[in-house]
């Protein structure tokens, strides 16, 4: 009988493991064929269970989460967020949508207390798209029709998120998008200017304070400042997308403090719920919150503040605040930075352009793409997981939980060192090339 017609036995009401074939199997009929292509071309394992900075998979491998796209920033199954979500489970998982829920009210209460001055209004969702979706539709109440966004940037890929990440591989499948929509180069603030012209009162600007997957590209010095004067200005409305940034990841709360900047509203997503369960939210301002204060029923969605989900983000937030973690990463990233800056000078300086990063966002650009799928391929294979840049196939990311610890860091050391020396091995430096 084929595995996906048996059932799966059960021990203690958990399902007992399947062979790793028997679930490529599975993928490649029900969840997508090139996605079970890839898992067997690069012979990916398969996760069994996952605490802290480590991944356990099917065969006894444990490996050290540097991916994950940001979500744990925590770590996984985090004590504190672990037992706040056991508790509402067993209260109640999702609310009925009709009753008051306190779960959400205090999440809420906790996520404006940390958030940028002045956004004191919420409304929580499932996803990082669905809170650009938010944006858009927040900013479309407020008669704000055009859209403005930054070349290389990475939003989404629901239908509006989609209108403002700037690629045409994802956005060409699925065209006509949203209209009015215009893409303009990140750190170029006159470029942005000419983009929102003398009268930018219809106009909604979203941009990442860094671009993650655009590839860990760094704003220059003062631009989210400049940014945030020509919007003053014109009169657009600013909206900072930090579903990776957010929440400590850049070493600060917030990107938006890096610079001192006040946007009209903030997106916060990946590890907002400690890595345990889906959930984004969109930060705003009571001026533009206006029209949602209004009409409660102008955007809703059944799983939109579930108890479950709330009581992750509540123990999530008061986590990061008791252990520190804004200044850990900050110092981590310090610490890994120069750490891979030293390994890839030491053996590829031919084969990498530059490393760069803030807090736990840190990418290496490769000088071709080949190589960064090389260098993930080694990695993984001496125990470290890391993530590739969708906009930017070059670069690989380091996302990792600021919750490591030094033998932790130590094992990413020496996994960065052992792949580094595979790399070089397989493509030596050319001869007479300088030091």
């Amino acid at each position: 009988m084929s595995a996906d017609n048996r059932r799966i036995s059960e021990r203690n009401g958990v399902p007992n493991m399947m062979e790793r074939s028997d679930i490529i199997d599975l993928y490649r009929k029900h969840l997508g064929e090139g996605q079970g292509r890839v898992a067997t071309i690069l012979n990916l394992p398969v996760e069994e269970s996952a605490s802290g900075a480590r991944v356990r998979t099917i065969d006894g491998r444990e490996m050290l989460n540097c991916g994950g796209y940001g979500a744990f920033f925590v770590g996984a199954g985090h004590p504190a967020v672990l037992s706040a979500v056991r508790a509402q489970l067993e209260r109640q998982a999702l609310s009925t949508r009709v009753l008051v829920n306190e779960a959400a009210a205090r999440a809420a209460a906790a996520l404006t207390r940390v958030a940028p001055p002045g956004l004191d209004k919420v409304h929580f969702s499932c996803s990082g798209a669905e809170a650009v979706e938010t944006a858009i539709k927040i900013a479309r109440a407020n008669g704000r029709t055009r859209l403005v966004s930054m070349t290389g940037g990475y939003h989404g890929k629901t239908m509006g998120a989609l209108t403002v990440t700037a690629r045409s591989v994802y956005q060409d499948p699925f065209r006509p998008l949203l209209p009015n929509a215009a893409h303009v180069p990140f750190g170029d603030p006159q470029a942005l200017a000419d983009a929102l012209g003398d009268d930018a009162s219809d106009a909604c600007l979203i941009l990442e304070p860094v671009q993650s997957e655009g590839g860990v590209i760094m704003p220059p010095d003062g631009y989210l400042k400049s940014v945030e004067a020509i919007c003053r200005e014109r009169g657009a409305m600013l909206v900072l997308d930090e579903v990776m940034t957010g929440l400590g990841r850049l070493g600060a709360w917030w990107g938006a403090d890096l610079d001192g900047v006040v946007p009209d509203a903030v997106l916060v997503g990946k590890c907002l719920s400690g890595g345990m369960v889906p959930v984004a939210a969109t930060l705003v301002s009571p001026e533009f919150f206006a029209p949602f204060d209004a009409d409660p029923y102008l955007h809703t969605s059944t799983y939109s503040a579930a108890p479950v989900a709330m009581a992750a983000v509540r123990a999530t937030v008061e986590t990061i605040e008791d252990e520190g973690l804004v200044e850990r990463a900050r110092l981590l990233g310090e610490r890994l930075v120069a750490t891979l800056r030293r390994l890839t000078a030491a053996y590829i300086p031919h084969l990498v352009a530059e490393v760069r990063g803030r807090g736990v966002l840190i990418g290496i650009e490769f000088v071709d793409g080949h190589l960064a799928a090389e260098f993930l391929m080694d990695l993984m294979d001496h125990g470290v997981i890391a993530n590739h840049s969708m906009n930017a196939l070059p670069v690989i990311r380091f996302t990792p939980p600021a919750v490591m610890t030094e033998d932790d860091e130590k094992r990413l050391t020496e996994a960065v060192e052992a792949a580094c020396a595979a790399c070089a091995e397989r493509f030596p430096r050319p001869a007479g090339a300088g030091a």
